[in-house]
């Protein structure tokens, strides 16, 4: 007969949990030696990399440093030797960035006055002309649109005198034979004078007329308008046309005095 033998399965089982505990616990224990190892060799191999990063930073940033205050330093340099009358042989520019501001005054009777003398300089052929005769002929116009309620104050203001030189200086002709011609186109210049710088959207012709026909002051207006549109345009834009203007018209009655000055020395 055959030998029967009897195992315990409580043991058996008991020591193969006993048996897998053991290997579980013993495959742990390597994992983390393992995971200890490379982490620090990993740690061993970024080190030297930090240290090697900062140390270059910081080179970097010192020639960076170093590079630009040697570029100030030339720059100043160059700068100086610029600077120099001495050493380029140029003198120092003494105009600054900003335009020089030229101040003319001058109240209205002045400005009408310098007008007036104006007008009898260009017209050499009228010996009997008078500054004041200009004068007259404008304030009457200006007094007569007063009076019926065409304007609520008076049109003639220095302003409005440099514009009405401006006009005069370019469309008087020294050619002309009488005074009416005179007034015909002193007045037309006035009117556009009005049209253009007035405070009012029309004015009435009738003062403005000399001749009876209308046709002809039309035709000068025209002619004004086509010649001096541009400069009427730039006086309003332009502060410095517009002070350039306003020192020629002041430097007329100056002009008077310089010949009135000639002609005693020549009597003496």
């Amino acid at each position: 007969m055959g030998t029967v033998l009897s195992l315990s399965p409580s043991y058996r089982k008991a020591a193969l949990f006993e048996d897998g505990s053991a290997s579980v616990g013993h495959y742990t224990a390597v994992q983390n030696s393992k995971n200890a190892k490379d982490a620090a060799a990993a740690k061993s191999l970024k080190r030297p990399s930090i240290i090697n990063v900062l140390p270059w930073k910081r080179i970097v940033a010192v020639s960076a440093k170093r590079k630009g205050s040697k570029k100030l330093q030339s720059e100043g340099g160059d700068a100086g030797k610029c600077s120099s009358p001495e050493g380029s042989g140029l003198q120092p520019s003494t105009a600054t960035g900003t335009p020089k501001r030229v101040i003319v005054q001058a109240s209205t009777s002045e400005l009408m006055r310098s007008l007036g003398e104006f007008l009898c300089r260009r017209c050499y052929r009228l010996k009997r002309l008078s500054p004041t005769d200009p004068v007259l002929w404008l304030r009457s116009v200006d007094r007569s649109l007063l009076l019926q309620g065409w304007q609520d104050q008076g049109f003639i203001t220095p302003a409005n005198v440099v514009f009405l030189y401006m006009l005069c200086r370019d469309v008087v002709s020294p050619e002309l034979g009488s005074e009416r011609e005179l007034q015909a186109s002193l007045l037309t210049c006035l009117y556009l004078s009005y049209s253009y710088m007035g405070n009012e959207i029309s004015y009435p012709l009738k003062p403005f007329l000399v001749e009876a026909e209308k046709e002809a002051f039309w035709d000068r207006c025209l002619d004004i308008i086509n010649r001096m549109s541009g400069k009427m345009l730039q006086i309003n834009t332009d502060p410095h046309f517009f002070t350039q203007v306003f020192a020629d018209l002041k430097n007329e009655s100056k002009k008077e005095e310089e010949k009135t000055k000639l002609l005693i020395g020549l009597d003496r």
